[in-house]
């Protein structure tokens, strides 16, 4: 695997789509992806179920949320780096854009498939553990897709950069 390093001391490397990307740098992308995906689904959920909405609002709020939160977790990175607000909107969209639809369609879909787990209250467990199962099905279903992304130089790559 060919990295470069970018003079980040977290050790992170940037990856330019000429060979082969480790299941770690993979993982960290996912979970970075996640991180705001989840904190806007949870968000969306919680919004929905608080205020006894139907199921289609309730979700679509949620993903709404989640791939607002998702692109701000970059933005806010590559802004801190001097992009302005429109070069930074657009590298969030180029890096998380598939990594956040595949999310959403993975955890959502475990969400509509667990029986109850939409019409479950916020005090219930099973509204927790549908979203807990959720998202860990999610990371596991798109850490192989950012890896594949990093390696062909997109997805979480072009963040790095900015780094």
């Amino acid at each position: 695997m060919t990295q470069h390093p970018h003079g980040h001391h977290d050790g992170h490397t940037e990856h330019r789509g000429d060979g082969p990307v480790s299941w770690a740098m993979a993982a960290r992308a996912t979970l970075h992806c996640l991180t705001g995906c989840a904190l806007g689904e949870v968000l969306g959920m919680v919004i929905g179920t608080a205020l006894a909405w139907h199921n289609a609002p309730t979700m679509a709020v949620a993903i709404v949320l989640a791939f607002a939160f998702g692109y701000s977790f970059t933005m806010a990175a590559v802004l801190r780096a001097g992009l302005d607000l429109r070069a930074a909107f657009k590298v969030a969209l180029a890096a998380d854009t598939v990594s956040i639809l595949v999310m959403e369609l993975i955890d959502n879909g475990v969400v509509l498939v667990v029986p109850g787990a939409m019409d479950a209250q916020l005090s219930e467990w099973l509204f927790w553990l549908a979203l807990a199962l959720a998202f860990a099905l999610a990371f596991v279903a798109t850490t192989p897709v950012n890896r594949w992304l990093i390696s062909k130089g997109k997805g979480h790559a072009v963040v790095h950069q900015y780094h």
